[in-house]
């Protein structure tokens, strides 16, 4: 899936973490970014990403929180043609936050997701859908992506436990919630 042809974007939180595990091969683009956790950042970087390197594949991979602040973005990308692959992940909030100090705040209503993005797209321009719950649904729904679909933007919803996340994050999580509580230093 991979290769000197396409790029990845990673969303602040899980997705960042988890991608930084990739295995890219030379000319394979990657960006991120964690130094303002900026949550939904990435739409819009893919968005633009796409628009500015068309001869890449670009490869997006974003939370279902962070999907929410700047969902309508997939408008654009359809309205320009482009052929990104999306693979929101739905574990029902806001994880990294979770991980950093957790309240009812970080539980998000859940979307169809699937539903939106095909009601945004309303037959206009090259989209296709898929929800996976498994890992041989995943597997069918990334060769679907990468063949007969490979010229379509294609959304896949990949449906997760609220918590499965990555032990890396967990640690950074314990960290900044350390760093958080403790009393201001006056100078």
């Amino acid at each position: 899936m991979l290769s000197s042809e396409s790029a990845v974007i990673a969303e602040t939180g899980d997705s960042w973490f988890n991608c930084q595990k990739l295995k890219l091969l030379r000319g394979c683009g990657y960006e991120f970014q964690m130094q303002y956790g900026s949550i939904g950042w990435s739409m819009g970087a893919s968005l633009g990403y796409a628009q500015a390197v068309p001869e890449k594949r670009l490869i997006a991979c974003i939370g279902d929180g962070s999907f929410q602040v700047t969902a309508q973005d997939v408008s654009t990308m359809l309205r320009c043609g482009q052929k990104t692959i999306i693979f929101l992940i739905n574990n029902g909030g806001y994880t990294i936050e979770v991980e950093i100090h957790d309240g009812p705040y970080n539980v998000i209503k859940n979307w169809n997701y699937t539903g939106l993005v095909e009601a945004i797209h309303n037959g206009e321009g090259k989209c296709w859908t898929a929800k996976v719950l498994y890992e041989q649904e995943l597997i069918e729904a990334i060769q679907t992506a990468t063949g007969p679909k490979k010229d379509c933007l294609c959304f896949i919803e990949v449906i997760v436990h609220k918590d499965d996340t990555s032990k890396e994050l967990l640690e950074w999580g314990s960290r900044v919630s350390a760093a958080n509580s403790r009393p201001p230093n006056p100078q």
